[in-house]
């Protein structure tokens, strides 16, 4: 990571309510995919473009949502029997 990018990384770090809001904004969408333009309008406050990308970002490496070139999706699932159903699967 270059420099450049590190300083411009935190003068747009997001707080914790700022990654909260868009983690139930992403939740509650009704349809499968979603744009981050559509993103930006439906989120309660205005966001910063590049603090959103940071938040997507790290919610992409922590496994919760799978951008792709079509938009974006909420893939976190917290229940507990899918993930001990997942840790007893067979790999393939």
């Amino acid at each position: 990571m270059t420099k450049g990018i590190q300083i411009e990384r935190m003068l747009h770090s997001p707080t914790l309510n700022t990654v909260l809001m868009v983690e139930e904004t992403l939740k509650g969408v009704g349809e499968s995919l979603i744009t981050v333009a559509e993103l930006k309008r439906k989120l309660p406050r205005q966001v910063n473009h590049n603090t959103l990308m940071a938040i997507l970002e790290y919610l992409e490496e922590s496994n919760k949502i799978a951008v792709t070139m079509k938009g974006i999706t909420w893939i976190h699932n917290t229940n507990p029997r899918l993930r001990k159903a997942i840790a007893r699967g067979l790999e393939l």
